[in-house]
Formats: C-alpha cells, structure tokens, sequence
C-alpha cells in the first residue's frame, strides 16, 4: 500500500514502505541455444509490427555464437539479445540487431542486463563501442538507449519494410 502523508508545511508526499515494492528474483543471462530458438521467435512475434523469420534467428546464431545471449526467468526466455561485430578497417564496433522482452517480464531491468552483457562481450572482443538502429517513431525504445549511454549519430531514411525512418545510435567505450 502506498500511503499519502503530510509533512509538517502541510504538503502532502508519498511514502512508500519497503514492503509495497514488488522484487523480481533476477534473471540468469547466458548464450542462447538452438533449442531456445522458438522461445525467441514467440518473444519476437508480440514484440516487434514485422518480425524476423525463425531462420533468420538459425542463421544469426550461425554467424554470431558469441554475442547471441538469452534472458531466463522462472526456467524460460524471457528475452533475447542478437548483435555482432563489424570490422571497418579502423574500428571494431558491436552492433545490437534485435533486442526482445517478452511482455509479462518487461520493466524489470532484463532489456538493460541483456545490452550490458552484449557490450561487455564486445568489450572483451576488442570493439570500440556498439551501435544500432531504431525506429524514428520508437521513442520508448530511443529514451531506454539515451539512459543506457546511447546517442544519436544519425537518421537513414526508410529503412524498415514499411518505409518507416530509423535513428542510429552509438555508444562509444572509454578505456
């Protein structure tokens, strides 16, 4: 229960008890697996207006082993991350591809331990910073990359299928 109390001006504040807050026991963040595929696919297909095809996901476990990394929670996926490392001759950088929370476990900080996880393997693999594209009209998904250090480098314009805008962000590693 979160009570209202007033303070000696007369305002009246929240006071929440430590009891009122609700604990989530957190999850474990490992590699994913070929078996966890159709767990990703789910999580995908009520996440995202045009979702990657399940041999999209085979073929990017196939290219990227070691930044393909999954959620557990209560022993199932419960979200995913996919990204890679590109090599521009100058720079190694990450690249976030595909990030997914299933709706039941969102805002709960999984999205955050999954991008932390990536970039620190990008870290290990030598990567300077990590980028990724996100939708112009995705501004939920713009605000939770601008807390976690992203910033916006630029816009390419109708990059999604149905022609909709995308803003590129970077995050770049300081060592």
């Amino acid at each position: 229960m979160i009570l209202l109390s007033r303070t000696g001006t007369g305002e009246r504040s929240l006071m929440i008890r430590p009891h009122d807050l609700t604990t989530f026991p957190l999850p474990i963040i490992r590699r994913a697996a070929p078996a966890d595929i159709a767990a990703i696919v789910a999580i995908e297909n009520e996440s995202f207006i045009d979702p990657w095809e399940q041999s999209v996901f085979l073929e990017a476990f196939t290219y990227f082993p070691s930044t393909y990394f999954v959620a557990v929670c209560d022993g199932m996926v419960t979200g995913f991350v996919i990204g890679g490392l590109e090599d521009t001759g100058e720079n190694i950088y990450g690249h976030i591809c595909n990030l997914g929370v299933t709706t039941a476990y969102r805002h709960r900080g999984i999205g955050n331990l999954l991008v932390r996880r990536f970039e620190h393997q990008a870290a290990l693999e030598l990567a300077t910073g990590v980028q990724l594209e996100v939708r112009l009209g995705n501004t939920v998904a713009q605000r939770f990359y601008h807390r976690l250090g992203y910033r916006n480098v630029f816009e390419i314009e109708s990059y999604y299928s149905n022609g909709e805008d995308a803003v590129v962000m970077m995050k770049w590693f300081r060592f």
